[in-house]
């Protein structure tokens, strides 16, 4: 019996039997698309802070980051140590802001909803351009985890072809999400989490314990099958400007990704944000330094096989098969399907909230009933879920097009919507007019440059468009005409102290 296998087969029926448990309890109640897109607002203090960060830590943590460290050094750490600043600046400057402010704003489950709520404006301009970038970055977003998740397969079923492997990866996230929702996603995440975060705890934790570690192999060049050569920068501190700036750059990210801040909004109260930030912050500091390490120990150990094969992107897989039975190594491999699932899930359900309740409900269906727009949610889960396999199927299967389609993804979100979400949470005199124009300034900089500017300069999309979009909405705002009363008594009203408590 191959007992990988049956490590995965287990994990799977536990996955979906949540979907279904999930599912059978909303035909038993009045369930409503708030309750399908965000749990009804009764999300606890740890479910939030693991569901949050497991969304937010795709397979990119366990294949993209490794891979990327091991073949070029450590200088791409730097994009862990961004990584961290963000996650924490996020929940302790907006988390509980957004949780107020949501709810005060006529109760919005999507943070396009908010935004037009927050401004109490009728146009569906801002709802429109939100749902456009929503799919265009959700579905490569949801791309890059059906890729890792296919390699995972394939490494494990090499008589899979990577597009079954694909079919089935996305079959399984398809199930789960299509019936349960925000709840059924959350509590698959929060477990999913946990595995993550043990996983890599545990191989770096063997790997030193019994293998004697070389140090002098990390200044060997290693000559990849293509040619190419993969030369390791051991010092941290020695890394080129450009990648400390992209690297930290990567922070900005969070204040603009959907997925992550629709966390925030779902906790039952904001005075339980306190104990979900200091969950999330422990567990990013400490999966992102252990998968700085792992990957620094598999330079070493499995380095130049990998390379030469370029396969860099399974150092994960390599170093759990090495070290641990086979049982044990199908449940470590089976984290990084988990890393895969708990962002693809969420991403597939806050792009079809974003179009049911933004676009659908307002636009097209005004007088639409609960049960048709869970409907409606459930068929744009499918509908993303299609275009995404085939942008999965068109990208290659490496640690460069992981790493390249999340980039493309976090870069796009968070320049158009990081400035925005911060303006609206702090700045009381920001206008509806001010959103419209920094969402999109932010996006058409941060595509523009990733096309045009990003191989000459060096320097990561989202800092350009993050500095653009934050200049327009101010310029803008400032030059249009203050927000109404009524939008001023909202702000005061959502940020005291004791608000919904």
């Amino acid at each position: 019996m191959n007992f990988e296998i049956l490590a995965f087969i287990i994990y799977f029926v536990c996955m979906l039997g949540i979907g279904v448990y999930f599912f059978t309890r909303a035909q038993s109640v009045s369930a409503t698309e708030k309750d399908y897109f965000l749990g009804g607002r009764k999300m606890g203090p740890w479910v939030t802070a693991l569901s949050a960060q497991a969304s937010d830590m795709s397979a990119w943590l366990l294949m993209g980051l490794p891979g990327s460290i091991l073949a070029f050094g450590l200088g791409q750490a730097w994009i862990g140590i961004g990584l961290v600043i963000g996650t924490a600046l996020n929940w302790i400057f907006c988390a509980k802001r957004l949780r107020q402010l949501s709810k005060a704003a006529d109760d919005a489950i999507t943070i396009p909803e908010y935004l037009q709520n927050r401004f109490f404006t009728k146009s569906p301009a801002l709802s429109i351009l939100c749902a456009i970038v929503f799919m265009i970055s959700f579905t490569i977003y949801v791309a890059s985890g059906f890729v890792a998740g296919a390699s995972v397969f394939t490494t494990l079923v090499p008589s899979l072809t990577t597009r079954t492997a694909t079919i089935i990866f996305a079959a399984i996230i398809l199930l789960y999400t299509f019936l349960g929702g925000y709840k059924a996603v959350s509590w698959t995440d929060f477990f999913q989490g946990i595995l993550m975060l043990a996983a890599l705890i545990a191989v770096p934790i063997l790997v030193v314990a019994t293998t004697h570690l070389d140090t002098a192999s990390l200044s060997q060049v290693i000559i990849g099958s293509d040619g190419t050569e993969y030369a390791f920068t051991s010092n941290l501190f020695s890394a080129t400007w450009q990648e400390v700036v992209s690297g930290l750059a990567w922070g900005l990210g969070y204040f603009g990704m959907p997925h992550i801040l629709v966390r925030f909004m779902a906790i039952e109260k904001p005075s339980m944000i306190k104990k979900s930030a200091t969950v999330a912050i422990i567990w990013v500091v400490i999966s992102l330094g252990a998968a700085i390490v792992m990957a620094y120990l598999g330079r070493m150990v499995v380095g130049a096989e990998l390379l030469a094969a370029g396969n860099q992107k399974l150092v994960f897989v390599a170093l759990a098969r090495q070290y641990f039975p086979a049982f044990i190594s199908g449940i470590l491999l089976a984290a990084i399907i988990a890393a895969s699932m708990s962002t693809a899930d969420s991403q597939l359900l806050v792009a079809s909230s974003s179009f049911t309740n933004d676009i659908y409900k307002q636009v097209i269906r005004k007088d639409a009933d609960n049960k048709e727009l869970l409907w409606v949610g459930r068929v744009l889960v499918l509908i993303v879920a299609v275009i995404a396999f085939f942008i999965a199927n068109s990208r290659g299967s490496g640690a460069q097009a992981i790493m390249e389609m999340v980039e493309n993804a976090w870069g796009l979100f968070g320049a158009a919507f990081g400035p925005v979400i911060l303006l609206s949470l702090f700045w009381k005199r920001f206008n509806h007019a001010g959103a419209i124009a920094g969402i999109a300034a932010g996006a058409v900089v941060d595509l523009v440059w990733y096309n045009l500017l990003t191989d000459v300069t060096g320097v990561y999309e989202i800092l350009p468009g993050f500095v653009a979009g934050l200049i327009c909405a101010v310029i803008v705002t400032l030059l249009t005409k203050a927000p109404e009363q009524k939008v001023v008594d909202l702000f005061e009203k959502a940020t005291a102290k004791d608000f919904d408590e």
